[in-house]
Formats: structure tokens, sequence, C-alpha cells
């Protein structure tokens, strides 16, 4: 074999390999950071979702189940129903103050929507007006 005296001349065609690297593992980082931002905006919209539960339940005027109920409804306006399969709510009290706690147990999403049932796990309570 001869060589044609350009430098650099061995190594013709090593772009292609090199983009193929490259884009494969900025593929894989980009779906990761894609997962990770779907992951945290579902928990987000569960916390807000179970404070105005707590807070609708905590009204004078209502009971927990309504807390559930109006959570429930938030729940599947803004992400799949499968996710307001598992909501209650029960009267508590901390330090002496009557309060009122939703808990919404969900899946965790893994893999774009999709992961194990009941990980993840959301509280919150709001001071019942009741008292």
């Amino acid at each position: 074999r001869r060589s044609s005296g350009v430098p650099g001349d061995h190594e013709s065609g090593s772009a292609v390999a090199d983009f193929a690297m490259v884009a494969g593992l900025l593929s894989l980082l980009f779906v990761a950071v894609f997962q990770l931002g779907l992951a945290l905006h579902i928990r987000n919209t569960l916390i807000s979702c179970a404070s105005e539960g707590a807070r609708y339940g905590a009204r004078a005027d209502a009971t927990p189940q309504d807390g559930v109920a109006r959570a429930s409804q938030l729940i599947r306006a803004s992400l799949p129903s499968r996710y307001a399969d598992n909501v209650s709510a029960e009267d508590a009290t901390v330090n002496g103050i009557a309060v009122v706690r939703v808990r919404i147990v969900a899946p965790l999403p893994v893999l774009g929507p999709l992961g194990p049932d009941r990980v993840l796990s959301i509280q919150a309570r709001a001071f019942s007006e009741r008292q």
C-alpha cells in the first residue's frame, strides 16, 4: 500500500466513527436528562395536587374525602389517570393541631411514563378549619 504523502491521511474515515460514538453518547445523555425532567415534573405535579386536596379537605364545610376527590380530579386533569388510582386522606393531629393529611401513592416513571407501581409516595397536610 502506498502512502499519498498527505499528513493525516492514515486517519481517513475516522470522522464517521467519531460521529457515531459521540452521537450515541449524546443521545443517551439526552434521554437520561429528559427522563429525569419527566420524573421531576410528575413528582411536582403530584405534590401540588396533594397540597390542593389537603387544603380543600381541610375547609370547614368539607371532609377529607372531598380532598381525595379534588386531588384525584386535579391529577386526572394533568397526568394519566393511573396516577390517581391510590389517593387517600385522613384527619390527623400534629403537635396538638388538627390537620387533614392527603397521601398519594403513584408509579415512578422510569421509562417514559411507565415504571414500577406504588413507589412514589407523596403526603400533604393542611390545618383543619373544623377546630
